[in-house]
């Protein structure tokens, strides 16, 4: 019985294995026209997903992957939106990083846009957006006087509304986060959301109730400077991972991706890692993961336990897949592509 046992499990350890092997991606590219680093990235569904980046510009595609426009924000043509939020086609909100810190909506597919809130404060610095539903979301920025900067709103972006000062966490000295991917923040099921920070200190974020109440976790990712922490994070149920590293030190594999199967009570750094420096996670399927960074883009078939090559081509920035779909999409320096 017991060798019947042991041949069974391994049967199915050898069917896992090939399945995997036989389930590739290839990069599909779209040639881009502007100049633009787009890290904003929303995709809604197959057909509809919206990229934002430096120098004003903003990308839709309403067909797929087919064709895409590119439109500069009248008026703020100098300003880098890497926050990005689309609802549908036609309605989508931007944040730029840097002060004065505006968030701008549209509601005619970017012909125009309206600000809905400016902060002039020297430090504000929003890092990411999400929403719950199409009503309730929230955004988060670099720390003003030692607490994070975090907005909501409750009528689909229309208003923002500081959080109370009582409301926001404390981050220590030398601690705020990275706008690299607009993912250092994720709404899940109706009313959580887990933030991440980096830099001097790297945490985790996370509010069962909207913003109301946080705790704090503490991945042992690297950390201890300006440039270290993390810098994207994912979960799906009890399953979780971190991704970052050192962005001045691209090729280092030293405690920059890690993974967690409780919650976040406890990390493990994966059998495999990413091949260095990654701004971005996520999550494909059940178990598959994408992460990306400057240096190519890394494939999961187990959860984030062991991690392969998808690509070797430089300057993406940010991956994202449809919340109501499978179209996956890349963005980064002056490039759009999807996975197939």
């Amino acid at each position: 019985m017991k060798l019947q046992i042991s041949t069974y499990l391994m049967m199915l350890a050898l069917m896992q294995c090939s399945a995997a092997l036989s389930q590739t991606y290839t990069l599909q590219n779209y040639k881009v026209e502007v100049k633009s680093s787009f890290r904003g990235l929303s995709v809604v569904d197959d057909s509809t997903a919206w990229v934002s980046g430096s120098s004003g510009w903003i990308g839709k595609t309403s067909n797929g992957t087919n064709q895409w426009e590119f439109k500069q924000v009248s008026g703020f043509e100098k300003l880098d939106f890497r926050s990005l939020y689309a609802f549908d086609s036609q309605n989508a909100i931007i944040a730029n990083a840097g002060s004065p810190a505006h968030i701008l909506k549209t509601t005619d597919g970017g012909n125009s846009w309206q600000i809905v809130y400016q902060n002039n404060h020297p430090d504000a610095f929003f890092d990411g957006i999400d929403f719950w539903n199409d009503r309730e979301g929230i955004i988060y920025g670099d720390p003003i006087e030692g607490r994070m900067l975090l907005l909501s709103t409750k009528d689909g972006g229309n208003t923002w509304n500081e959080l109370p000062q009582a409301q926001r966490p404390i981050v220590n000295e030398g601690e705020a986060s990275f706008a690299a991917s607009g993912t250092g923040i994720r709404c899940y099921g109706k009313s959580k959301v887990i933030i991440s920070t980096g830099g001097k200190s790297s945490r985790l974020f996370v509010s069962n109730n909207k913003g109301g109440l946080w705790n704090a976790l503490t991945p042992q990712i690297i950390q201890g400077k300006n440039s270290t922490g993390i810098f994207s994070v994912a979960f799906r149920d009890k399953k979780g991972i971190v991704v970052g590293g050192d962005y001045l030190q691209d090729s280092l594999k030293v405690k920059h991706v890690l993974i967690t199967k409780d919650a976040g009570k406890t990390w493990q750094t994966p059998a495999t890692p990413t091949r260095g420096y990654r701004e971005c996670v996520e999550y494909i399927s059940n178990k598959v993961l994408i992460a990306t960074g400057p240096s190519g883009l890394d494939v999961s078939y187990n959860n984030g336990r062991d991690w392969q090559s998808l690509s070797d081509e430089k300057g993406f920035h940010v991956v994202r897949k449809a919340r109501k779909g499978k179209l996956v999409v890349v963005a980064g320096s002056g490039k759009i592509s999807w996975i197939e």
